[in-house]
């Protein structure tokens, strides 16, 4: 689900161009571990070289599934791989693509019986790579492809796609589900905006979550079940409107502006979170459903780096909690809440690697 300077958003939106991943050379020091970290002990690298991204849990805390891209592997564009979490600080944490390499592929998620996954692929449309967008013709401004070909399927955990969930023409990417894994959450341009839409698994019938003009993607329920918390532009009526319009008709969208919101899971009593400016993504629950963990690069006047935060569902009460002079973000704690996986460009050596990274939670 893309996004660097955004890797942002992935299950932003296909983690894909990896813009800061392309500026991690501003890193000054390597270490697992910045000062003012004070959330994160036993910190460890999992991944060493690449793009990795969006890992998440299963619901046993057993293992995590990523998405990966390293050119020197022979992995050109994004791929599904799982792995089990290293029992102890120091395990090497070894891991094996899921996926069949072929399209690209975004934004994997655990059934909860952890035979089963769930993640959005290209590989009906071609087997190779989609292309990369001409940024030059658009200023060489940062914009997410919207590929058409992005379809969402239920795949064993050997890798054996059993179903395919999405079928409407266009982009259907950014799946996750509910806890009970009974619904889907799901963003589509199917009805020509990007809107969440949500699925029941078994009947495939399914609601539209937003109607609001802008992007709304990467919805996550929360661990009770009771509410979602997605990321979301609102661009104002004229100019801004008009010209995400123009681009979405050409299957792209500039994430540089977003806005964490909240509502029910029946998609009632929406309220924004966050009025940061700038692009505030990657949104998640804390493990006992009473906060949300968030990206933003909304501190920095240049826009970057990007960082991780806590806060409330009012946005009142605001904690910084990583310090990368990089890029940190798709956190996501651990069933029971004593763990965090994250992506960051920490302790890469200087170059444009984005890897995945474990600590145990201190609260």
């Amino acid at each position: 689900m893309q996004l660097p300077i955004f890797i942002l958003f992935a299950c932003v939106l296909a983690f894909s161009n990896r813009i800061c991943s392309q500026q991690a050379s501003i890193n000054v020091s390597d270490t697992l571990l910045y000062p003012g970290e004070k959330h994160f002990t036993n910190v460890q690298q999992l991944t060493f070289g690449g793009d990795n991204a969006e890992a998440y849990w299963s619901a046993n805390g057993k293992y995590l599934v990523f998405q990966r891209t390293n050119a020197a592997e022979e992995i050109h564009c994004d791929q599904i791989f799982v792995g089990k979490v290293p029992q102890k600080t120091g395990d090497k944490f070894e891991y094996r693509m899921l996926s069949s390499g072929k399209g690209r592929t975004t934004c994997a998620y655990f059934l909860p019986d952890g035979k089963h996954l769930i993640y959005a692929s290209t590989h009906l449309g071609s087997d190779s790579c989609p292309p990369q967008p001409d940024r030059a013709k658009y200023g060489n401004r940062y914009l997410w492809p919207l590929y058409n070909t992005y379809d969402i399927f239920l795949a064993t955990i050997d890798g054996k796609i059993v179903k395919q969930l999405t079928t409407a023409k266009g982009y259907d990417a950014e799946a996750t589900l509910s806890p009970d894994g009974k619904q889907m959450i799901y963003c589509s341009d199917k009805e020509g905006d990007l809107d969440l839409y949500v699925m029941d698994l078994q009947t495939g019938k399914e609601k539209r979550f937003t109607n609001t003009p802008g992007y709304d993607g990467g919805a996550w329920f929360s661990p009770d079940g009771k509410k979602v918390v997605w990321r979301a532009s609102r661009p104002a009526p004229g100019q801004e409107l008009a010209e995400y319009k123009q681009l979405l008709s050409e299957g792209l969208v500039a994430p540089t502006n977003l806005e964490v919101f909240i509502a029910d899971a029946d998609g009632s009593n929406t309220s924004q979170v966050t009025h940061l400016g700038k692009a505030n993504w990657a949104p998640n629950f804390t493990a006992d459903s009473k906060g949300i963990i968030f990206c933003s690069n909304s501190e920095y006047p240049r826009g970057f780096p990007f960082n991780m935060y806590l806060t409330d569902f009012t946005g009142s009460r605001l904690e910084k909690v990583s310090r990368d002079g990089g890029f940190d973000a798709f956190p996501m704690f651990s069933p029971d809440g004593k763990k965090i996986v994250f992506s960051s460009n920490r302790n890469n050596g200087g170059t444009r690697d984005t890897n995945l990274f474990i600590a145990d939670w201190v609260k």
